[in-house]
């Protein structure tokens, strides 16, 4: 049995302050940030090479907060994909879930991707860089087909993966999870449970205890978003600025406007097709969408956009636990459709390379397909590698682009996260599963309790 906690002032709006509310106090916390950054970068550095105090402490606490976040992801993954399939034999409908998700993610990013292409024609960022050729080089990682279906097969059971980073004071090796790797162990091992039948009742009981205590100690991070927030947009106005964004200006133009057609266009479009409110809809997705924009990662945002999907926008836990964890590692709107359409266009015009009727299906197919590829790697510049080796265009050209990814990141993972929340919540509606009471007062952080609704 668990309580939620209750909601203050939910019988007279009035009665509570403003300033108390989360969303104030995460758009006060984006100010603040920008503040601090602003004064950070004008401070200069210590020494070449050294940041000054205000700067390492944006980026200290902002760096603690994504690792709190990211603490949380294996455990919420596996907990909670485990007890949504051993749920989901209670739904009438879980084959309609599952094809109809993996459909409205490839609909929603064939339309980013036609979107990303269009921009790429009309605005021609290519023809208006103001970027020497010379800046180009090879990246130092490149997304293949075989990395992606190598990334499927865990290399052990927990998913663990080892990364080494050569510098001038030595090597540094790292472990990390992949997250492929660790949905996809978390599939079978739910899968077996409800194959083994009654002699598993135990092994879920203690998994579902376990989820019960992960999304407790999510609710106690998600609280911190505020500080975390100040850190993250204050480190990354401190170190990047946007005087690089100068020389890339049409090309980073390109990418934001298509980003913001895709979030703020086509997004209300499908919710109000589906009789729902896009005001509700991004007052409850807000403290995923802003997280990910400072945070710059789908991955360790991932515990706080499941939360808001399901205790928030009303979709149900046994399907949300399911369809968020799996939109985390290939629904990327962003990353895997705005982004390298735009950019390979972009490279393509900036190298006088013509692209035909071929070459832009290639696009929207590797897009629409290849998203995944992405998932346990090195994101959009994974993403982006592969895009262009497909059409057999230079890598070289993705040098040129480096120095603003930071900027266009954070864009792109709100994006991400967004459709993210976005199919989940279409996917409820058309099967009947919304609670619509819950949505429609969707933007109440209070309700975003750590513990599972009960049944």
């Amino acid at each position: 049995m668990t309580t939620a906690i209750p909601r203050t002032g939910s019988a007279g709006a009035g009665s509570k302050p403003f300033y108390s509310s989360f969303g104030f106090q995460v758009l006060a916390a984006m100010a603040i940030g920008l503040v601090l950054g602003w004064i950070a970068r004008n401070m200069g550095q210590v020494a070449p090479g050294q940041p000054n105090w205000l700067a390492v402490t944006l980026a200290t606490t902002g760096s603690i907060f994504v690792q709190l976040l990211q603490a949380l992801v294996p455990p919420l993954i596996f907990t909670a994909i485990v007890a949504s399939i051993s749920n989901l034999r209670q739904l009438s409908n879980a084959a309609a879930l599952v094809w109809q998700t993996l459909l409205w993610f490839a609909i929603t990013a064939f339309i980013a991707v036609l979107i990303g292409i269009a921009l790429g024609l009309i605005i021609q960022p290519g023809i208006n860089a103001g970027v020497a050729a010379a800046s180009a080089k090879a990246p130092g990682s490149v997304g293949s087909w075989l990395d992606f279906l190598k990334g499927l097969v865990p290399a052990n059971m927990f998913g663990l993966q080892a990364t080494t980073q050569v510098s001038g004071s030595g090597a540094t090796t790292r472990l990390g999870f992949n997250v492929l790797q660790l949905l996809v162990i978390s599939i079978v091992v739910g899968v077996a449970a409800l194959k083994v039948g009654e002699r598993a009742n135990s092994f879920l009981a203690l998994n579902e205890s376990f989820l019960a205590i992960v999304r407790k100690v999510l609710w106690w991070v998600i609280r911190l978003t505020p500080i975390g927030t100040i850190g993250l947009l204050g480190n990354a106005v401190a170190q990047y600025g946007w005087q690089t964004l100068e020389q890339l200006s049409w090309y980073a133009f390109a990418v934001y406007l298509g980003l913001a057609i895709v979030l703020l266009v086509v997004y209300p479009a499908l919710l109000i097709l589906h009789g729902l409110s896009p005001v509700r809809f991004f007052a409850g997705a807000w403290p995923a969408i802003q997280l990910a924009f400072v945070s710059r990662s789908s991955i360790g945002t991932l515990p706080v956009t499941e939360a808001v999907t399901e205790k928030s926008l009303g979709v149900p836990r046994e399907y949300a636990a399911f369809a968020v964890p799996l939109g985390a590692t290939t629904k990327m709107d962003g990353c895997a459709a705005i982004y390298p359409a735009i950019s390979a266009i972009f490279v393509a015009q900036f190298y006088s390379v013509p692209l035909g009727i071929q070459e832009y299906v290639l696009i929207a197919f590797v897009s629409v397909i290849g998203s995944a590829a992405t998932a346990g790697l090195t994101g959009a510049t994974v993403m982006l590698t592969l895009t262009l080796s497909t059409l057999g265009l230079p890598l070289a050209g993705v040098g040129l682009l480096l120095a603003i990814d930071p900027i266009l990141d954070m864009g792109r993972t709100a994006v991400n996260v967004a459709g993210q929340a976005l199919v989940p919540t279409l996917v409820a509606k058309r099967q009947g599963m919304l609670d619509q009471a819950q949505y429609d007062r969707a933007g109440d952080i209070e309700a975003i309790d750590a513990t599972p609704r009960a049944a």
